[in-house]
């Protein structure tokens, strides 16, 4: 398959572009915001691609988008600065947004979107205090998940989104500091990566919760 990881360069989104590398005749392009974390994962996996403007030359399609980037910043609502609000906006609902845009074009029919979102983003899950923009910015990418496979479906590509709960990384940890997840992101990433190569035959335009505790 040809792959695109946005969001690779950490937790879970590395473990799901090292889970997809294991298999050679997966072709991946992975982006991130750190570049040294992207030129450390590119070493473990030479073949792996991480310039996103080479996706026009490299793919002539695209057989699964998989939008992991996700920003965390945690503060109340009326104390959170503007730009943490908009920086948590851009990359966890604008930059999925822009990735699917330059993707869609190029993913023929049987295809498949699966943008990661949380169980914040998740509507009539429980909600905490310095989570509202992060939550808020996650619910947002959700409804575009719903929208978008309606406008999809004529195109025959697939669009779903996974809201993940408790999983052990750097982004949960500074959002419940103390709070022991119980699941890794070694195993989150191995069901993400089932999904992304299954799901579609199961699912359409679904916001699927995957969490075993709260939170």
């Amino acid at each position: 398959m040809n792959i695109i990881v946005n969001g690779g360069s950490r937790g879970i989104g590395r473990e799901v572009a090292l889970l997809f590398a294991a298999d050679r005749d997966n072709q991946i392009i992975v982006t991130g915001r750190n570049e040294q974390r992207l030129r450390n994962l590119q070493l473990e996996c030479p073949h792996m691609n991480l310039s996103v403007i080479q996706i026009y030359n490299r793919f002539s399609k695209v057989d699964l988008l998989i939008n992991m980037a996700g920003r965390l910043v945690k503060g109340d609502f009326l104390e959170l600065p503007e730009e943490d609000t908009r920086s948590m906006m851009e990359t966890n609902f604008f930059g999925p947004a822009a990735f699917i845009k330059l993707a869609a074009p190029l993913m023929p029919a049987g295809s498949h979107i699966v943008n990661i979102t949380s169980m914040g983003g998740f509507q009539g899950s429980s909600k905490y205090r310095g989570l509202s923009v992060y939550s808020a910015s996650k619910a947002a990418i959700s409804c575009l998940s719903e929208c978008l496979a309606g406008e999809f479906s004529e195109l025959g590509i697939s669009i779903n989104c996974l809201a993940l709960g408790s999983v052990q990384t750097e982004m949960f940890e500074n959002a419940f500091p103390g709070f022991n997840a119980q699941m890794n992101p070694e195993e989150m990433a191995g069901f993400i990566v089932w999904f992304g190569s299954n799901g579609h035959k199961f699912f359409n335009g679904k916001v699927l919760p995957v969490a075993i505790t709260n939170p």
